[in-house]
């Protein structure tokens, strides 16, 4: 270990901009044994080791990267799985910049250690080894039913089924995943990765229930009188919307409907069809990572053009930084300190170009970033065949809700105590539904959480 002195950091090779964008396939490779080890082994083993306290699942980094550097594949799939409902998803998908790689102590100079293509790696070689996520079998009289296919709903569906206690889950889609299936494109996690954790999680004894949508094809009556407990992991889907003129024009939409429907028809499903922008000029308003996901799938798609506006500056784009690189390489344009004010439409009321208005940052707010402020008289007009809305998302909030006595605050995040329990005794809730539109791994690690408190009133 330690030998960051000899070994440079290196990142998991990609496949050409030019070859890549032909397809949704993954860009990024498995690291080879080699390189694997050879990586792992650039960890110093810090004492307090920041990589774990930053991550939200606080997994065993610096343990499995020593297992790894000694190829004890066993050793290393073992710790990572434990704290981990899904490492193989969280390697492909986090944000490392600003998790785990982002406060390695040798990002002072030396490059962080490649934290979550290791993670990756572990599970993928372990997975070709034949090693297998454990589970117990459903030894225990007890059930909890879980309302959400996605990611904190997989986590506490995992760790539930690890403690022997059946788990029914409830999802409105075809298929399970949520965000995981649904949100995120091919081209970061393919969607096999995902469908191979639910059959294992089904092979432990999950029950899937798809297309039940509760509230509308199921009563929540229902399902929690015939469950010991219940939780709520229905996410965050409501797109923020910009409110300016002309914002439901046709083809003036949003990113989640965007990338919902693209899957969709990847899939063969019946799909809302949402808008085609092969050939056209597409603009992408926001810049965090959802906005970078529409850019690339919109070039996949055909699209002539693809540009992306953005409020603020390139230093202070909220994505992480390799989704930023991907789409730039891919052919996307950036134009930053611009505010939309306007979508532009023509007689018969299509989109023609959008408004904007040059910003400039002003004063830091009470969280510490500079204020967005609008140049007066600064308003450019950008051509535009389609505008999509990437702007993020507020928890939706289904009737079954108020009905069963379940309160949201004024966020419509639901409300829940330290144990993650809801205003209704014996029904939780957790990720995004609870505390808003986040990352996947905080979802996981709220799945998590809810599950270990479940486990503690059900088994005691």
């Amino acid at each position: 270990m330690q030998n960051f002195v000899t070994v440079e950091r290196v990142s998991p090779k990609r496949r050409e901009a030019a070859e890549r964008i032909k397809d949704f396939k993954e860009i990024y490779e498995v690291m080879s044994k080699e390189e694997a080890s050879s990586q792992s082994g650039r960890c110093i083993q810090c004492g307090d080791p920041f990589c774990h306290s930053k991550c939200p699942l606080h997994n065993f980094i610096p343990f499995w990267l020593r297992a790894t550097s000694k190829m004890d594949s066993k050793l290393a799939f073992a710790l990572s799985n434990e704290s981990n409902p899904f490492p193989e998803i969280t390697g492909r998908i986090c944000p490392q910049d600003r998790l785990c790689e982002g406060d390695c102590t040798l990002n002072d100079g030396h490059g962080a250690i490649t934290i979550g293509s290791i993670e990756t790696f572990i599970s993928e070689h372990g997975f070709k080894q034949g090693l297998r996520p454990k589970f117990p079998g459903v030894t225990k009289n007890k059930s909890v039913a879980i309302i959400g296919a996605g990611p904190a709903g997989i986590a506490c569906a995992t760790y539930l089924l690890r403690a022997g206690i059946k788990v029914e889950m409830y999802e409105r889609q075809s298929r399970a995943g949520g965000l995981l299936t649904y949100g995120i494109p091919g081209f970061k996690l393919e969607k096999e990765v995902v469908f191979r954790r639910i059959r294992w999680l089904e092979e432990a004894g999950l029950t899937l229930h798809v297309n039940q949508e509760v509230g509308k094809d199921i009563s929540f009556d229902h399902i929690a009188d015939t469950h010991d407990a219940c939780f709520v992991a229905i996410g965050s889907e409501t797109p923020r919307r910009p409110n300016i003129a002309n914002d439901t024009a046709p083809e003036a939409v949003m990113a989640i409907d965007f990338l919902r429907s693209t899957q969709q028809k990847l899939f063969g499903e019946a799909s809302s069809a949402c808008v085609d922008v092969k050939g056209k000029n597409v603009v992408v308003v926001g810049g965090g990572d959802t906005a970078m996901d529409c850019l690339r799938t919109s070039i996949r798609e055909g699209a002539k053009s693809v540009t992306c506006l953005y409020r603020r500056d390139k230093h202070n784009m909220p994505g992480s930084k390799k989704e930023f690189k991907n789409a730039l390489e891919e052919g996307a344009i950036f134009v930053y300190n611009a505010s939309p004010k306007e979508v532009l439409i023509n007689s018969e009321g299509h989109v023609i170009g959008i408004e904007m208005q040059k910003t400039m940052l002003g004063k830091k707010d009470s969280s510490g970033r500079q204020r967005v402020e609008i140049v007066k008289g600064s308003d450019f007009r950008i051509d535009a065949d389609v505008i999509i809305f990437a702007l993020g998302f507020t928890p939706s909030v289904p009737q079954f809700l108020s009905e069963n006595g379940i309160e949201v605050n004024k966020y419509g995040q639901i409300i829940t105590n330290e144990n993650y329990e809801t205003t209704k005794p014996g029904v939780y809730a957790g990720g995004d539904c609870k505390r808003g539109s986040d990352l996947v791994v905080t979802a996981a690690a709220e799945g998590k959480a809810a599950a270990e408190a479940i486990i503690k009133v059900l088994l005691t």
